[in-house]
């Protein structure tokens, strides 16, 4: 498995969740998995028991006219036989974002040198070890080219002979797009950049049109994402006629969580433990969740809305501002962890200023305050303008928080609408991108919140989904016998 990020290494988002849950799923399941990532600088070698180690063959990577050293650092998943190597070069990985420089918030200048450069390192440190893999499973765009690679400059040697490869999708929203120039840096023909080609996208070289054009099959990770993404540009961004033309090879498999990690009968990181027959503990997680944002914790009876998420215009925030005030004039406390768009960040500030003691605001990420926000709140909203699986719900239905979500990709797969008349639902759902939809999903949520028997029922349907990954490891099995014969 080749991609930018892997819990616990290194993480921006949900991408980096997968990649230290997935190939863990897949080992019970008698699959061997490499994970292999930049050695970004976030990492913390000595925790993580990381050792140097000799690079099979030159140890050099091509990109454009320079041949560039690597170094290689090699260790493991925690508590399991998944080796992870880190792929170093300080000119490109020593930095102190992964994706995004902090100091400007945006891509660093050289993004597509950095990916070129780890991309053939890769492929170069593959085409010298041994054992050979069978699959080369490559994460978004980061490690799209990587299909095309095999395919057009490594598949003669007789050590790729029988490689094949898999690419998933993550999010259409990134692509990894990049100038014409970037095609001879990448060691690909000018030639060949022409509408309609693999490479070119609207002018510009698109690794992730390499990547869903190349690779033996390509993944994403719901169901309904994979067919929202066909539908057109508000979920294809461009590339739905290129993924319609792959429709054959594109599969969707869920993502699941880990569920040891995410379990509020032994999380360690929260202040009380709770289960589906004892559920007590998840009031005094309320009572902690209230005191870290500094609210006035003498209602408990009050429903706690709260959100975890990047501040970005996918996540729905739009819709959040358009109703927040409406919601803040209720009988609710609301929080939020998370960081993104400064603009409305401040908007977000404005608004929650005017609430003192009722709403709070947390401007970062912090992975105990997740997992306290999960266990504490009551209710988790995720209005999501599109959401290929999302974790967050997921994670909420597993706490007992019930979710109140968009009708889209994954959150359209994992929560169902709740009926009181049968008892059967695990949230709340709306369909159409609009506020005043999103706020009647809401009201559904706060007339049922004082029914306590019909809210307690709520909580356990969501505690007993089966989450895991062991069924989508097993699809994910599925999907690399149906390669490996090709």
């Amino acid at each position: 498995m080749i991609a930018g990020e892997a819990v616990p290494f290194a993480k921006v988002g949900g991408l980096g969740d997968v990649l230290g849950s997935l190939p863990l799923a897949l080992e019970k399941l008698g699959v061997s998995v490499t994970v292999v990532i930049p050695r970004h600088r976030v990492i913390d070698l000595q925790k993580f028991g990381f050792e140097p180690c000799p690079v099979p063959g030159a140890g050099r990577a091509q990109l454009g006219f320079e041949s560039i050293p690597f170094d290689l650092h090699r260790g493991r998943m925690p508590n399991s036989s998944v080796d992870v190597f880190l792929i170093g070069n300080d000119r490109f990985f020593d930095r102190p974002g992964i994706y995004v420089d902090p100091a400007t918030a945006k891509d660093y200048p050289d993004q597509a040198d950095r990916w070129i450069f780890f991309q053939r390192a890769v492929m170069e440190l593959f085409k010298n070890a041994w054992p050979v893999p069978d699959i080369l499973h490559c994460h978004d765009h980061q490690a799209g080219l990587i299909p095309a690679y095999l395919r057009r400059m490594y598949r003669s040697d007789q050590t790729f002979s029988r490689t094949r490869s898999m690419f998933t999708i993550h999010n259409m929203g990134y692509q990894g797009l990049f100038p014409r120039d970037t095609m001879n840096r990448a060691g690909f023909d000018d030639a060949e950049f022409y509408p309609t080609s693999s490479f070119e996208f609207y002018g510009m070289f698109n690794f992730m049109k390499v990547g869903i054009t190349y690779a033996d099959l390509v993944t994403t990770v719901s169901p309904t994402y994979a067919r929202e993404i066909q539908d057109g540009k508000e979920y294809g961004y461009g590339l739905e006629g290129v993924l319609q033309q792959r429709s054959d090879s594109l599969i969707g498999i869920l993502n699941g969580i880990d569920d040891e990690h995410w379990n509020p009968a032994t999380d360690p990181l929260i202040p009380a433990k709770y289960t589906r027959s004892k559920l007590a503990g998840k009031l005094q997680n309320k009572k902690a969740l209230l005191e870290k944002f500094g609210l006035d914790a003498s209602h408990p009876d009050w429903p706690l809305l709260a959100m975890i998420s990047r501040i970005d215009v996918q996540k729905g925030f739009d819709l959040v501002v358009s109703i927040l005030d409406y919601l803040l004039s209720k009988d609710l406390y609301f929080v939020l962890l998370g960081n993104g768009n400064k603009e409305t960040e401040g908007y977000l500030r404005t608004i929650i200023e005017r609430y003192p003691g009722k709403a709070g605001m947390r401007f970062e990420f912090d992975n105990g305050a997740a997992h306290i926000t999960e266990a504490g709140a009551d209710i988790f909203l995720m209005p999501s303008k599109y959401e290929p699986c999302g974790l967050n719900q997921m994670y909420s239905l597993r706490y007992g928080t019930v979710p109140v979500v968009r009708q889209t990709g994954g959150l359209a797969d994992t929560v169902r609408e709740y009926d009181p008349l049968t008892g059967e639902g695990t949230g709340f759902v709306f369909k159409d991108y609009d506020p005043e939809q999103f706020k009647a999903a809401v009201d559904r949520a706060l007339m049922l919140w004082p029914n306590l028997k019909e809210w307690r029922r709520l909580m356990l349907n969501g505690m007993a989904q089966e989450l895991s990954w062991k069924e989508s490891a097993r699809n994910y099995v599925e999907a690399y016998e149906r390669v490996r014969k090709m």
